[in-house]
């Protein structure tokens, strides 16, 4: 799988935390009727690995794994399913893991030493985050000006009223977001809200 390319697609990527691995498999039906097939459980729960496998059952959903903070975790995420593996920041053993067994990456920066860390090896596309705590679309703006080719997906602080900001920068290949499906809706398993709020921001971001 070529990542960037199917990010961009999608230009959007749901950001998960479930509790519940039983409610994974609706509500990745739930973001694929809205017209987004594709989510980042995050290990930010125990029932991320049981969820990832779930969702993963339908290969047309692209499961990757987020908050992915230790070898261990990698390999969970991997064994579980999931096609790609998201960082908060750059640990170079969770990088070098990934990369040894030719699993996509992106580990979080925000800075320019953590992003010439990622140069260094050899990855194309770095997660900028928290993007609204560390100046936002100005300062991704300013930080793409100096890396040319190499892509970002910025994730925190991202929601309907802002995510223009950042997909006009082109070197975005998509953003990350949790707000088409938050804990909330689906512990309560508002899989209609989850669709709607999704095809509205696919809506969104093809204006």
């Amino acid at each position: 799988m070529d990542l960037i390319p199917t990010l961009a697609s999608l230009k959007i990527v749901p950001v998960v935390v479930i509790d519940d691995a039983a409610k994974s498999a609706p509500l990745g039906a739930a973001l694929k009727a809205g017209g987004l097939p594709c989510a980042e459980i995050t290990f930010r729960t125990a029932a991320a690995a049981a969820a990832i496998k779930a969702m993963s059952a339908d290969r047309d959903i692209l499961v990757g794994a987020g908050t992915v903070l230790t070898v261990d975790h990698a390999k969970a995420a991997v064994d579980a399913g999931a096609r790609f593996l998201v960082s908060p920041g750059f640990g170079p053993k969770v990088v070098e893991w990934a990369l040894a067994n030719q699993v996509p990456i992106i580990p979080g920066v925000v800075t320019p030493t953590e992003i010439q860390m990622a140069l260094e090896y050899g990855l194309t596309v770095v997660k900028f985050f928290p993007a609204g705590s560390f100046g936002g679309a100005k300062t991704l703006k300013g930080l793409a000006a100096v890396y040319g080719g190499l892509r970002f997906v910025p994730t925190g602080g991202i929601d309907a009223s802002n995510i223009g900001e950042y997909l006009a920068i082109k070197a975005v290949a998509a953003c990350g977001g949790s707000w088409i499906c938050t804990n909330e809706l689906i512990t309560a398993g508002d899989w209609a809200k989850v669709t709607t709020l999704t095809a509205e921001a696919v809506a969104a971001t093809r204006r």
